[in-house]
């Protein structure tokens, strides 16, 4: 069975450049990922990052 035939339903994920995206659903093949920032001080969603992506 291929990993991404395997949707992790308490991942939703939208970003389908990534190597870990269930293609034709909008979830997460990983058990589990790694939530980050890149801001010194976050204050908005757009300051978060999923750690765990990884480019196709």
């Amino acid at each position: 069975m291929n990993r991404h035939d395997n949707p992790n339903h308490c991942i939703a994920c939208t970003v389908q450049q990534c190597a870990h995206h269930c293609q034709g659903e909008n979830y997460c093949a990983l058990d589990s990922i790694l939530v980050g920032t890149h801001e010194a001080n976050p204050t908005e969603d757009q300051c978060t990052d999923c750690k765990s992506f990884l480019k196709k």
